[in-house]
């Protein structure tokens, strides 16, 4: 008899920290639909899967994050900076997931989220910069979650109808099990243009990504 599987159930143990690696088709994808301004934040770069292809579109990053995944600043709390890094007018992340790991043990996962999702939106708005946050795409539909969106200056969904597989396990490699979306807000966008939403199928190309590993300088880090 085959095996039957709630579709929720990954089959894979949930990454210390919640540390996902960005697979760099998902990036490339939000930059072929979006043009990023100035110097960019990576708040929770992990190990600069997101910032190393933001750099070889030609972007300087800012990477920070709490935990020391060997790339950026590490022990840089999100939750503590005030203003986005000096020269910074947007910010890219996949923000975490799960109960928050080492950043908000305890924490029910979509507490956390919106708490995630609400101090990005006040940063940004602060700096009247652009905000683009990988999320599930079935996260958009909550009440809660839809009002937060709503509040700033939204200017575009980008669905990937293509599913994010986050671990590379050979022949047992699973698909991944939901479909995600880049929220992209924009604080210079005209507001009486609707936002737009973008069904993102089709494989980008990513360019060369660099393989050395960057550290930021004290004098880098977010106030």
């Amino acid at each position: 008899m085959n095996e039957v599987r709630p579709i929720h159930i990954s089959g894979y143990s949930r990454p210390h920290n919640d540390f996902y690696p960005t697979p760099s088709w998902v990036t490339a994808t939000l930059l072929h639909h979006v043009k990023l301004r100035g110097s960019v934040w990576e708040p929770c770069c992990g190990n600069g899967a997101i910032a190393r292809v933001i750099e070889s579109n030609g972007a300087e990053v800012h990477a920070t994050d709490l935990i020391d995944h060997g790339f950026g600043q590490s022990g840089v709390d999100f939750f503590a900076c005030r203003e986005f890094p000096a020269g910074c007018q947007a910010m890219v992340t996949n923000p975490p997931y799960g109960d928050g790991g080492a950043i908000s043990p305890g924490t029910k996962a979509s507490k956390a989220m919106l708490g995630f999702v609400r101090h990005a939106l006040e940063l940004t708005e602060r700096a009247h910069g652009q905000l683009a946050l990988l999320v599930r795409f079935q996260w958009i539909a909550g009440k809660r979650a839809s009002d937060l969106i709503g509040s700033g200056q939204l200017d575009a969904v980008i669905a990937l109808t293509r599913r994010i597989t986050w671990f590379d396990m050979g022949e047992k490699t699973n698909q991944g099990q939901h479909h995600h979306a880049w929220l992209f807000w924009d604080w210079a966008r005209d507001a009486n243009v609707p936002p737009r939403i973008v069904f993102a199928g089709s494989p980008v190309a990513v360019p060369p990504i660099r393989s050395k590993k960057r550290r930021l300088s004290a004098g880098q880090v977010p106030a």
